[in-house]
């Protein structure tokens, strides 16, 4: 069921969600959330597409703000607010408003969907494209207790990474975070299979690919160990190769679908490990909406931090590293290593000397 209304106002939509819930059938409210989502005319069919299909795991109410440009100074002085009300099957499991402002009214979005909140429930906040570089400061960020920002969407998404590690309020999260989970509980898994000590890892991936950098920052604050980052055409994340004591431990995964696992003295394994939808991620962004301390962390560890130390090559694994000692210097590579690209991937601050 569609409702179009003109030029109307908040409670105007909250008296169409009224009518719209009697008029199917379901007048209570079975939502868990608010998700407002932030978002231009380009990009608000995606959003709304994954943003549906994510509530069929949590029923929410999906406000999209669509923040419409003037072009002359009289369009700019007319303030107007147009609403589309959505439920039933054209909602997804839950109820969706979209949101046109127009006029003055864009400056003031937070009194547009303010009323529009449901009462008692968590408020998640998502920008798909054009973040805040304060999303905790930002008016309609402010209403939230959850904010999702996604720097892979960022003219200079690694320029946008620094910004967020500069900015954070717990709370904040992004969707290259979320998409390096899996990695991440796999590696996890592979080190408890070992005992060894870890001595140096490399992280291979896209140019100017966010999560490659949030992963090598997680290793790096993790384990205490030189991380670098190499370059390849991707899809995304393909490759992570921890040298240690026991042996190299490699997760490659060079389709974005099937990775291998190899694990020195035991059989190679394929995992799945396919790149995942935007859809998935909101999903599990959604199932906690406590801080992430784990993504605060790695964060916070910095780009120009994880450029000094990867500045120190890999070693090969019976030669353990000082990082206290040893020279910020170029180094040869690590056996096997002319298979991988040569170039080191190159972040903001500090570039990385290792080759």
């Amino acid at each position: 069921m569609k409702t179009d209304l003109t030029d109307t106002t908040s409670s105007k939509i909250n008296k169409a969600l009224v009518l719209g819930r009697r008029a199917i059938g379901t007048p209570a409210v079975g939502m868990v959330l608010t998700l407002v989502i932030v978002t231009d005319e380009e990009n608000a069919y995606d959003a709304l597409k994954a943003a549906n299909e994510a509530s069929r795991e949590h029923p929410s109410r999906t406000l999209v703000v669509i923040k419409r440009g003037s072009r002359s100074p009289r369009d700019r002085a007319n303030a107007r607010l147009d609403a589309e009300v959505r439920l039933g099957a054209d909602a997804g499991s839950g109820e969706t408003v979209i949101l046109r402002l127009y006029g003055e009214v864009v400056d003031h979005a937070q009194s547009v969907v303010l009323p529009l909140l449901l009462p008692d429930a968590p408020v998640v906040v998502w920008w798909p494209v054009n973040a805040p570089t304060d999303p905790a400061n930002d008016p309609l960020g402010a209403l939230a207790q959850r904010r999702v920002t996604d720097t892979y969407a960022a003219e200079q998404p690694i320029e946008e990474l620094t910004a967020r590690a500069g900015t954070y309020t717990p709370g904040d999260t992004d969707l290259s975070w979320t998409r390096i989970t899996p990695w991440r509980s796999m590696l996890a898994a592979a080190l408890d299979q070992v005992h060894c000590t870890v001595t140096s890892a490399d992280v291979e991936g896209e140019e100017f690919n966010p999560s490659v950098e949030l992963l090598a920052m997680w290793l790096a604050e993790r384990l205490k160990v030189p991380v670098r980052r190499s370059r390849s055409n991707g899809p995304g994340l393909t490759s992570v190769r921890l040298q240690t004591s026991a042996g190299p431990i490699v997760l490659d995964r060079p389709d974005g679908s099937l990775a291998t696992l190899s694990i020195q003295g035991q059989p190679d394994r394929a995992v799945a490990l396919k790149r995942r939808e935007t859809a998935e991620l909101i999903a599990e962004e959604l199932r906690r909406l406590d801080p992430d301390d784990t993504y605060a962390a790695s964060l916070r560890y910095g780009l120009e931090r994880l450029d000094e130390e990867a500045a120190v090559t890999a070693p090969a694994p019976e030669r353990p590293v000082d990082v206290t000692a040893a020279p910020a210097a170029e180094a040869e590579p690590e056996a096997g290593a002319e298979k991988k690209a040569p170039a080191a991937k190159k972040a903001p601050a500090k570039k990385a000397a290792a080759k």
